[in-house]
């Protein structure tokens, strides 16, 4: 019962069905036309012979000569084609006949018909017999009616051929619709076999192994478009579990340093006993890392409602203001380094946003900016460019980037320092990312070893509110 369900069989039999019936209309619009066809053929011959004969009529003084009314050479070819002729008085009374079908009774309605001069055609319906076409005129003398002519034929022949017809049909028809529903179902299983391919891949496919592909090749149609998306889903599915496995593995190895040096703090600790001075030193150093475990946690859990983040309602920001108190609030960290902090900010740029995410983000890149810069200073600009969109430049003069760096600074977890040394978990510059995308806009970093970094942040503005 299953097979049935298959789209294939399903195809099969709507195949099948629309093929019955167009067979079926089509066969009855052919034996309809065939039979009328063949019909008025007949009729027609009848009106012709009918005309032969009465030409042939002998007619002298006003009256049919009975003695030589249908010669001999007109009776025999008459018969030769099948036809019987009868001559009859205006009151139907049979004169004289030739033919097979003499001896038929005599339709009253087309002896009426014949006397008010109209010709006629009716059919004879016989037990053992065809059917007999029977043609009934008047025969005219000086536009009086003289007598009357009936010609017969029978339709054996053409029932003869319409019953040939009807066997051709009734055989021609069954095989079509084998023939049919087999081509429909080979063309149905052809079609189809690249969704059993999805079918089978969809089966092997798991969060273990995502590399699975259709790879179907010179397919330039609905089933070729699909398997292309389908294997494009399965590029994005491999691509977003790989960066979360990946994210998972980093987030636990950051996870477990802190938590591995506060465990061997307390071992040391708990070792012997110890002047108030060593606690006092043990309990610094858990502060220190509690703090680096609650800021590592902190960017983890942001990260993880940014995946997921609903849309939430923005208001209007003024930029402006807000790059301005954060240059401010950074100010003293950067001249307890002896750095200087510049700014050219242009006055009322605002944009639709959330004002603390921008925050964080431009407090994490001033952050990176002063902490890997050694001497010399931060420059922040700000101003409208076309079309009303924001750019935004924060530049330093510290060691620089790497170029083969560059494409990975916005990846979590991501060290331009391998060997980890400097502070940081490498989630500050791919929270900035998150932050500033989510606020449709993008930014760019250049770099040169030893002349410092630039990053490109471009919003779209909105104009100042009344």
């Amino acid at each position: 019962m299953k097979r049935f369900k298959t789209l294939r069989v399903r195809f099969a039999l709507w195949t099948a069905g629309l093929m019955l019936i167009v067979l079926v209309l089509f066969g009855t619009f052919v034996y309809i036309s065939l039979w009328q066809g063949l019909a008025n053929s007949i009729d027609d011959s009848i009106k012709l012979s009918t005309s032969q004969a009465i030409a042939a009529v002998n007619v002298e003084n006003g009256h049919i000569n009975f003695s030589d009314s249908l010669p001999e050479s007109s009776a025999a070819e008459l018969r030769d084609r099948g036809l019987t002729i009868r001559i009859l008085s205006p009151d139907g009374t049979v004169l004289q006949s030739v033919g097979p079908y003499q001896n038929l009774s005599v339709d009253s309605k087309s002896i009426q018909n014949a006397n008010v001069r109209i010709s006629s055609f009716s059919t004879i319906s016989l037990i053992d017999s065809d059917p007999i076409r029977v043609y009934t005129a008047p025969i005219m003398e000086n536009q009086n009616i003289i007598g009357i002519i009936q010609v017969m034929q029978s339709l054996g022949t053409l029932h003869e051929t319409l019953d040939r017809l009807l066997l051709a049909l009734l055989i021609s028809i069954p095989v079509l619709l084998i023939v049919s529903a087999l081509s429909g179902y080979f063309l149905a299983a052809r079609a189809l076999s690249p969704i059993d391919q999805i079918t089978q891949t969809a089966q092997r496919i798991s969060t273990e192994d995502l590399s699975a592909r259709l790879n179907l090749q010179g397919i330039d149609d609905e089933i070729g478009r699909l398997a292309t998306t389908f294997d494009n889903m399965l590029s994005r599915l491999e691509e977003g579990f790989n960066r979360e496995h990946q994210f998972t593995s980093d987030a636990s190895h950051e996870l477990r340093t802190p938590l591995a040096a506060m465990q061997a703090i307390l071992n040391v600790t708990r070792e012997r006993k110890r002047p108030p001075e060593e606690y006092e030193t043990a309990m610094d150093d858990l502060s220190e890392e509690t703090d680096r475990l609650r800021a590592l946690t902190e960017d983890l859990l942001y990260i993880a409602r940014g995946d997921a983040r609903p849309a939430t309602p923005y208001e209007e920001v003024n930029l402006s203001n807000l790059l301005t108190d954060v240059s401010e609030s950074l100010r003293p960290l950067a001249e307890s380094k002896g750095l200087t902090v510049k700014s050219d900010i242009q006055n009322d740029l605002f944009i639709i946003g959330d004002s603390d995410a921008l925050i964080r983000a431009f407090v994490n890149l001033l952050d990176n900016a002063i902490k890997y810069t050694e001497k010399g200073e931060i420059f922040v600009n700000a101003v409208r460019g076309a079309r009303k969109n924001i750019d935004i430049l924060i530049s330093d003069t510290g060691r620089g980037i790497d170029p083969k760096h560059l494409p990975h600074i916005f990846e979590r977890f991501y060290r331009v320092d391998e060997s980890r040394t400097t502070q940081g978990f490498g989630l500050g510059l791919a929270i900035v990312h998150e932050i500033v995308r989510t606020h449709h806009g993008t930014i760019e970093a250049s770099s040169q070893i030893g002349s410092g970094t630039t990053f490109q942040l471009h919003f779209t503005g909105v104009d100042k509110p009344l």
